[in-house]
């Protein structure tokens, strides 16, 4: 068996590179699950945007046809909702294939329970945003939101990308990275010992120190700016890859 990790693609019409490349994952799934069972976790900030499920947008579209391909092979696809696309619904899964996730989710790999999140809960340093989070996840805000016509929902993400971009650039790097007491917090309540996530675009592994001297292992996965950044986890252990954009 072979279990893929990706977060933070951002896909959007505008980045022709990274959907190309995310084409190509898709299709490296689909040639060897003949082979041995595949398993693609998509972490959250699969789109750019994501403003319902009635957006006939052909970009999109062509990527959840992807999806579905890739599922039609047995591929099993999970992805969890981010904080630029946490407007999934019913029809999402229907187009794709893929089972939406809460988060967080814990998984059970090769024996190994893994705490499986796209990250930003555990920003609690950046509380601005935590009250964003707050709003927009909440069901009735989401419910009013998919209530607005099309167009209208489109003018919202094209403000709050704007937005978003606004914050990033004022806001002190450290205060948008993960929060040590949040990470350790999390894993003590989910009694996991290995975690993955996306969200802060600082891939890396990171060992914590928990109670009764105890530690963990945190991997935080890639945001695809110039190249397609994979965590995988097979038998013999967890690798990273990646995979080049075209030209």
């Amino acid at each position: 068996m072979r279990v893929r990790f990706v977060s933070d693609l951002h896909l959007d019409a505008e980045t022709p590179a990274a959907a190309e490349a995310f084409l190509t994952l898709l299709q490296d799934i689909r040639a060897t699950a003949a082979e041995s069972p595949q398993v693609l976790y998509i972490l959250g900030d699969l789109f750019e945007t994501w403003i319902g499920d009635d957006d006939p947008d052909p970009f999109r579209d062509e990527i959840c046809a992807a999806l579905q391909r890739t599922h039609g092979q047995g591929v099993h696809l999970y992805i969890m909702a981010g904080n630029r696309d946490f407007l999934y619904g019913d029809r999402f899964t229907a187009r794709t294939g893929a089972i939406v996730l809460p988060d967080p989710t814990v998984a059970t790999l090769f024996g190994e329970r893994v705490l499986l999140t796209h990250g930003d809960v555990l920003c609690t340093d950046d509380t601005a945003y935590q009250e964003l989070r707050s709003t927009v996840r909440d069901p009735t805000f989401q419910a009013r939101l998919l209530g607005l016509p099309l167009e209208a929902r489109q003018r919202l993400a094209v403000a709050a990308r704007a937005g978003s971009r606004a914050h990033t650039a004022t806001t002190a790097a450290n205060i948008m990275d993960v929060n040590e007491i949040a990470v350790n917090a999390a894993f003590e309540t989910t009694h996991t010992r290995v975690m993955v996530h996306g969200h802060t675009h600082r891939p890396g592994e990171h060992t914590h120190l928990l109670t009764e001297g105890q530690t963990a292992t945190r991997y935080v996965l890639d945001a695809w700016h110039t190249e397609g950044g994979v965590l995988e986890r097979v038998a013999t252990g967890w690798r990273r890859y990646t995979i080049p954009f075209p030209s």
